[in-house]
């Protein structure tokens, strides 16, 4: 893909996906890599900005583990050529200070490719109140 040429759902799809593979890694190092400086994050604890490294410090620390993750209902826009916007159901396998939980929820991140690459500028997570992300 060309620096200015517009990127297919599967090269979104792969960028988020490599964000999650970090996380259930917990490898800070490529969730910083791929976060923007700062990144917008909202959630069930508001909003927040995070910078790069705070993003790869949470990644690392924390009593949680990602233990597996499942998109559903995937969309992607690309408004323009170095911009794309996904959001998607997902499933997540998680343990929570020992515990094991299913999670399921609606999330949308905004790609931008700039110098360093593509960089998440902003993401969003909203949990579903149904047993099923379909």
């Amino acid at each position: 893909m060309t620096a200015t040429a517009t990127p297919t759902k599967d090269e979104i799809v792969a960028l988020e996906t490599s964000y999650w593979d970090a996380m259930k890694r917990k490898d800070g190092a490529a969730t910083a890599k791929l976060a923007a400086d700062p990144s917008l994050v909202t959630g069930a604890r508001g909003v927040m900005s995070i910078p790069k490294a705070k993003m790869g410090a949470m990644t690392k620390e924390g009593s949680w583990t990602l233990e597996s993750y499942s998109f559903d209902d995937v969309q992607v826009t690309t408004p323009a050529p170095g911009v794309a916007i996904i959001a998607y159901k997902v499933t997540q396998q998680v343990t929570m200070d020992g515990k094991p939980l299913e999670m399921h929820a609606a999330d949308q991140s905004t790609w931008i490719r700039g110098d360093n690459g593509w960089e998440c500028h902003a993401h969003s997570e909203t949990m579903l109140q149904d047993k099923k992300p379909n």
